[in-house]
């Protein structure tokens, strides 16, 4: 026998948790006699592919990194003074070590649970109370996902709160980012709202605009007073939108005194790598009043039921799924893991760190356009905070463009021959030294000054008209943490409230919390891939542009489209997308009054709500008692609708984590009526390598990176959302008006952007490319049967315990199924929410609470989990379900029992009074193995009602501690 030279340490083996052994018991229990005799009684015949995945051969995690060092290394990692709203930064490797590189940050779910979220949850109000003190409003939320997708929410926020009728206009100052007036188009076409683009001196404001957008300092770097333009908005009946630096805003007039309505950013300059585009968290502030019709999520201040301070989600936290169809925005558009980084930045800096920041990086600006002037050039605005523009008229622009190539630097270059500059906290004077030897064209230009020399002739500080005058971040939490010492151990302690994929499970239904592998993170934090800037010339990105090409075709192969388009940055987004190219599509063969979207009552809540964003009119679609699409009622709408059916937006499996066999059917009845199907790929990880969404009939279909495809969560962000597309929908994709996206996607008739970056966030889009590679096809088609297993074998065990809602034609069910509780209320006087919070007691995050179904849970166990740790929930489960049969026989007291007081913190445990009929062990340690490995809640079961009824979003006073 030869000798077999294959690697024996497969990626693959790693990734999946259940090994051969524990394959065969499970299947044992469901009494199937192999894996692949199982599946196919689970995924009926007529979905299943039948196309191997053609991928190449898979790499070892070892073969993977040296690979993706030797793309890596194809891009140029320039000196980038582009700016536009991307700068590089410096983080604090105690943030780098204890944040972007830690499992129990990045691994986390978005905090639905609060009681197991407290760190995180601390770290947005910092974040929130940050993004308040420096733009000097009343109230931010807790992320979103970019500057451009900011301005947009903003205009949508002014044309809820002012019900404009139409035909209503937005007015944009074209001293914006030019990717921000994009993506705001983009939005405003959707919406029906018209967009006048402008200088900003010479706005009219007729009675129609209900709006604006300002940029501060202005895209070209000026620092303007808008206090005239904001007297003449609201003079006129509008709202004002100020897109600001925030780093600016340590020196300048924040824009909530100078009369602006709302302000809108980007903190990436707060410790967040440049990565290509993202992911960066961006922020919206605006004014109290406003608090309801504000998008995205609030982190809000409550009280435990030992009546201690706790933080939770408020307001907007449910709205997509209660308002569905009318809810004004997505909340699944934040980057929380972002968020957290800049919060501590912020944190670890304080108050005077930001300023002094701030200051060296205005003062090194004034000494580089002190120094151009000496050398002859003209400024072209007097007051700047970081950012130049230089008149190049009366010399070599292509002399000084070759000498910059040659140092490796790269410049903003605006439609009027000018050069733009921007500067940021990594700039130093031998920097400045380089772009003066760079200006001086000959000999005779450079005379003797330096650096030094003229920073010793100037007064320190910004002095301009806008100078500001007022406090921020005075809160204790951002002036105790400043060395090393004291920021790990806070950071440490927050960490430690929360409960991540590092502890135990997540098995969340349709969240797919698997494995973030370390080899799949590493390269996040490589230079060659974080230090470029978004809009670098392409040349310089050929090896993300490598990794584009590869992973669009990997994409293509698995969901069978011809066209991947990687731009959208959130999953939510990606529907977004998706929808628009449905519209451009119709619209372009002249059939634009297609607006109808049809949905099933399944459907998630991001679905209604996307669609809306999109511009189109929602019907719902009934499903009947298996959980299946209602196909005669689905014809009936298709039908009635015909003339201006657009898209019919349906999850496959089901929502209800069943394989609908009329799947094709149901696509088939769209398409003979004149519609697309839209397929949410929430659910993806139960087709990869089995079935193709395009084989299904889909038009379109979002990939869930973060999901299926192992970007992790970050507590609620990063997601990326990419859109795959049939051959017809290609030319459509999203294109973006600084750098061409028509190389890998993007086309001729391509709607705008929906991301301020043009491939979204490039930076993770690695860790999926990495992912794909380690796997092979042979690997992603066995991790989607495991699932498959791991689900079905929970099903199974605890069916005998808790009835199991939805089953598929066989019996089975896909990689999710739903557990019933409702019948406990009536028997025991418990709710699904008290399972949920007595699960904490067993170190689980609970699945997903009430959706699709009120009443229910909604478990994933994915493929990564280990039939050991199976066990361990069912077991908590059947556990659990004792308990409630002990309030059924009056054993335990219908009202004060130990589910309705779940979670028990180690406060109350340890107490000297216990006032409860059941013991400390039972409360703390229901099971034996729970000792072993005991995650403590931060704080007791959170009073919600308080919350919203006492919303405080910032830090609490000083005094509040006291209490």
């Amino acid at each position: 026998m030869p000798i077999d030279l294959a690697r024996t340490d497969t990626f693959a083996r790693r990734h999946i948790g259940p090994d051969e052994n524990e394959i065969a018991q499970m299947l044992q229990t469901l009494n199937a006699s192999s894996l692949d005799t199982f599946i196919e009684t689970v995924v009926p015949e007529v979905v299943r592919s039948g196309h191997p995945l053609k991928l190449d051969p898979a790499f070892s995690e070892h073969e993977l990194l040296t690979e993706l060092k030797k793309i890596a290394a194809q891009n140029k990692v320039y000196r980038s003074y582009i700016g536009m709203g991307y700068y590089d930064t410096i983080t604090p490797p105690v943030i780098l070590r204890n944040i972007i590189e830690n499992p129990g940050w990045y691994t986390q779910y978005t905090p639905y649970q609060a009681e197991i979220a407290q760190g995180r949850l601390e770290a947005l109000i910092n974040f929130q109370t940050m993004v308040m003190d420096l733009t000097g409003f009343e109230i931010a939320n807790a992320s979103l996902l970019d500057e451009g997708t900011a301005a947009a929410e903003a205009m949508a926020m002014f044309y809820s709160i002012k019900k404009q009728p139409q035909p209503a206009q937005f007015f944009i100052s074209g001293a914006c980012h030019p990717q921000t007036i994009g993506v705001v188009q983009t939005r405003a076409q959707a919406l029906g709202i018209e967009i006048i683009v402008g200088r900003h001196q010479e706005a009219d404001f007729s009675e129609k605009i209900f709006g604006a957008l300002l940029q501060y300092p202005a895209t070209d770097g000026a620092v303007e007073d808008y206090r005239g333009f904001c007297k003449a908005a609201h003079e006129a009946g509008a709202l004002v939108a100020v897109a600001a630096d925030l780093l600016s805003l340590a020196l300048l007039t924040p824009p909530g005194e100078f009369g602006a309505d709302a302000a809108v950013g980007n903190t990436q300059r707060f410790g967040v790598p440049l990565g290509y585009g993202g992911p960066h968290a961006a922020y919206l502030a605006t004014r109290d009043a406003y608090k309801r019709q504000m998008p995205g999520r609030l982190i809000g201040v409550s009280v435990d039921s030992q009546g201690h301070k706790a933080y939770r989600m408020s307001l907007q936290t449910r709205e997509q799924h209660i308002r569905r169809e009318k809810a004004t925005s997505n909340i699944c558009t934040a980057q929380v893991l972002l968020a957290v980084i800049a919060g501590m930045y912020a944190v670890y800096h304080g108050p005077e760190g930001l300023k002094k920041i701030a200051e060296r990086v205005h003062g090194l600006t004034k000494v580089l356009a002190a120094g151009l002037k000496r050398l002859g050039y003209r400024i072209l605005h007097d007051d700047f905070f970081d950012t130049l523009r230089i008149d190049i008229s009366d010399h070599s622009l292509d002399a000084i463009l070759a000498k910059a190539e040659v140092r490796q630097i790269n410049f903003r270059r605006h439609s009027d021959g000018t050069l733009g500059i921007a500067l940021d906290e990594t700039v130093g004077a031998g920097d400045l030294t380089a772009l003066f030897d760079i200006f001086a064209l000959s000999p005779a230009m450079r005379d003797d000054f330096t650096v030094e020399k003229l920073a010793a002739e100037m007064a320190p500080g910004y002095n301009g008209v806008m100078q500001r005058r007022s406090a921020y971040l005075q809160h204790p939490v951002f002036n105790k943490y400043h060395s090393e010492t004291e920021m790990l151990r806070y950071l440490r302690r927050l960490e430690a409230k929360d409960l991540s994929l590092t502890t135990s499970m997540i098995p969340l239904g349709s969240c797919t919390m698997k494995l973030n592998a370390t080899a799949e993170m590493l390269p996040v934090t490589w230079p060659e891939l974080g230090k470029l800037h978004p809009f670098a010339p392409v040349e310089q990105t050929a090896g993300y542009h490598e990794i584009f090409r590869q992973l669009s075709s990997w994409l293509a192969e698995i969901t069978g489209f011809a066209a991947v388009s990687l731009q959208p940055n959130a999953g939510a987004q990606g529907e977004y997308a998706g929808l628009l190219v449905i519209r451009a599509y119709h619209e372009h063969r002249g059939e634009g009054q297609r607006n109808v979207c049809l949905i099933p009552s399944s459907a998630h809540g991001t679905n209604p709500a996307s669609a809306v964003m999109a511009g189109m009119e929602v019907i719902v679609v009934k499903c009947d008692d298996l959980g299946n699409i209602e196909a005669a009622d689905l014809k009936a709408k298709a039908g009635q609708h015909r003339g201006k059916l657009a898209a019919l937006m349906v999850t496959y499996p089901s929502t209800h984590g069943v394989f609908e066999e009329a799947i094709k059917e149901i696509c088939a009845i769209v398409h003979a009526n004149g519609g697309q199907v839209y397929m949410d790929g929430a659910n993806l990880n139960a087709q990869v390598g089995l079935c193709r969404p395009a084989e299904l009939g889909a038009d379109v279909c979002h990939v869930n990176l973060h999901k299926t495809f192992c970007i992790p969560h970050g507590g609620g962000g990063p997601g990326m959302g990419p859109i795959g597309v049939a051959s017809h929908l290609a030319p459509y994709l999203p294109s973006h008006p600084v750098i061409a996206t028509t190389g890998i996607a993007g086309g001729q008739h391509g709607i705008g952007p929906v991301s301020a970056a043009p491939w979204g966030s490039a930076n993770i889009l690695v860790i999926s490319w990495a992912y794909i590679a380690m796997m092979g096809g042979d690997g992603l088609t066995q991790a989607t049967k495991a699932a498959i297993l791991n689900a079905n074998y929970m099903a199974q065990r605890l069916s005998k315990y808790y009835p199991i809602l939805y089953r598929g034609a066989h019996g089975g069910v896909a990689h999710e199924f739903i557990l019933d509780l409702r019948s406990f209320k009536a028997s025991a006087g418990v709710e699904v929410e008290d399972i949920a919070k007595r699960l904490m007691d067993y170190g689980f995050h609970a699945p997903t609470v009430s959706f699709p179904v009120p009443g229910t849970l909604m478990i994933e166990p994915t493929e990564s989990e280990s039939k050991e740790e199976l066990d361990r929930f069912c077991e908590a489960m059947m556990a659990i379900r004792r308990e409630i049969e002990e309030i059924e026989a009056a054993v335990a007291d219908h009202e004060k029992n130990v589910l309705k007081n779940a979670p028990h913190t180690a406060e109350m445990v340890a107490a000297d009074e216990w006032n409860f009929s059941y013991s400390r062990e039972k409360a703390a340690f229901p099971l034996p193995w729970v000792r072993e490995r005991k995650f403590w809640p931060a704080v007791g079961r959170i009073d919600n009602a308080y919350g919203d009824r006492n919303l405080v979003c910032a830090c609490p006073p000083v005094e509040a501690y006291e209490k």
